[in-house]
């Protein structure tokens, strides 16, 4: 049975429709990587997995359930995180006061399982060093692993990733996948979008690509890239 699954669902601004019927499974286990250009939908898909914006129509189901209506603080207590392309931390506290934030009020733990939650957080997103550091003085690579970090605080099922590469570095790039590789050692289901495609295709096990909020194809990552139409969308863009 699939962890998640999409049912021909629909998002529309105004008269711009920026997802379009799709229907999309994801099973327990399982890295799903979406590729697309700007505009293809891919954040706004990704927000309306995590109940940050309600569908026009269709239907989510999550873990056999139907999470539909459900917003997104119920989203995340039963098992749905995320991280945000532009890291969001809490600037004024400390690594560790912001890894709390996400195992109280996203897991809704006491101070006591909530500290040893978080605090393996911190060590399986690289940042059990800099615990007592101000978030706001963490460099860009940090500030992503808080964001994985306080996601991972919240005990995910699935954990959805917002082009956490973005703006790093190669070196940096290969930093954060040996910490996402660890990660999905651990069973966490993960869907990922991401305009770094090598990044990618080092972690998923499928990939889908999307345009104009339609599915142009899905299947084997490399055969994915391989296709005619994801050619034509990513012309001048390196995939190697």
């Amino acid at each position: 049975m699939a962890l998640l699954q999409l049912e021909s669902i629909s998002r529309s601004f105004g008269s711009l429709k920026v997802t379009d019927g799709l229907t999309l499974a994801v099973a327990p286990g399982e890295a799903l990587g979406i590729i697309g250009p700007n505009g293809a939908g891919k954040t706004t898909l990704m927000n309306l997995i995590a109940g940050d914006l309600p569908v026009d129509a269709g239907t989510i189901r999550f873990d056999g359930r139907d999470i539909t209506q459900l917003p997104a603080p119920q989203r995340c207590r039963a098992g749905i995180a995320r991280s945000y392309q532009i890291p969001q931390p809490f600037v004024g506290l400390t690594v560790l006061e912001n890894v709390l934030v996400g195992a109280v009020f996203g897991a809704g733990h006491g101070e006591r399982a909530a500290r040893g939650l978080a605090l393996r957080a911190l060590e399986r997103s690289g940042l059990a060093s800099k615990a007592n550091r101000l978030a706001g003085s963490l460099p860009l690579l940090d500030r992503k692993r808080l964001e994985l970090a306080r996601a991972l605080a919240t005990e995910p099922k699935l954990l959805l990733l917002d082009e956490i590469a973005g703006g790093l570095t190669e070196h940096e790039v290969h930093e954060l996948l040996d910490t996402i590789r660890a990660i999905r050692a651990e069973r966490v289901t993960i869907v990922w979008i991401e305009h770094i495609v090598h990044a990618l295709l080092a972690i998923v096990d499928r990939l889908v690509a999307l345009d104009f909020g339609l599915m142009i194809t899905q299947g084997e990552p490399h055969a994915v890239m391989a296709d005619p139409a994801v050619r034509e969308i990513y012309m001048g863009i390196d995939v190697e």
